[in-house]
């Protein structure tokens, strides 16, 4: 029983380690080395856990960018109120919520499908796998909206979630551009007058 939890602790030490790092430097160019210098971990402990890098940014995906989306981006379109109110405090509120580090590197799954969303078919699923999900939670609170009566109903529910996820994503990263939060209010704005538009 020691043995399993040292042995998961080590894991999640290399997962957490190893999203840190792609955060900050990129994926392409983090090795295997510089991850195990990070967790001061040796490579026997890294292979025992991943077979490869590939494996452990799936992992990372899974396990650490999906949380993120999930958490932060999917699990509030499913409470009770006004639907765009719940737009509205979902995209906005978690915008204004992220900390400078977070707005300086932008969104860990948008630095991902940018690096590497091209560069292997395991790696498209896993993200796009993240975005659909996050498309269908958005569809389907905008349909909830169109039978309640706060959302126009000839709108395209499909349009719209991308369109929001695509926005929301895009501003991360153009935020990075920047050192200072202006161009984000411009943003915050925009999406404001959007969402007006989509009332009943």
């Amino acid at each position: 029983m020691q043995q399993d939890l040292k042995s998961e602790i080590t894991k999640q030490t290399i997962l957490n380690e190893s999203f840190k790092l792609f955060y900050e430097n990129g994926f392409k160019t983090t090795s295997v080395d510089k991850i195990m210098k990070a967790t001061k971990l040796t490579k026997g402990a890294f292979y025992h856990h991943y077979k490869n890098k590939k494996e452990l940014g799936l992992a990372v995906i899974s396990f650490k960018l999906e949380k993120r989306v999930c958490e932060g981006m999917i699990l509030p379109l499913f409470k009770s109120g006004n639907t765009i109110d719940i737009l509205e405090t979902t995209f906005l509120e978690r915008l204004k919520s992220f900390p400078v580090y977070d707005k300086q590197h932008g969104c860990p799954m948008n630095n991902f499908i940018n690096e590497i969303g091209d560069h292997e078919i395991a790696y498209q699923i896993a993200l796009r796998n993240i975005i659909e999900d996050w498309k269908k939670a958005l569809i389907q609170l905008i349909e909830r909206g169109k039978k309640e009566n706060t959302i126009k109903k000839d709108i395209s529910s499909e349009a719209v979630a991308t369109y929001l996820i695509s926005a929301f994503e895009g501003i991360r990263g153009i935020r990075k551009l920047y050192t200072n939060d202006d161009i984000l209010e411009e943003y915050i704005l925009g999406l404001t007058v959007y969402l007006e538009q989509l009332k009943t």
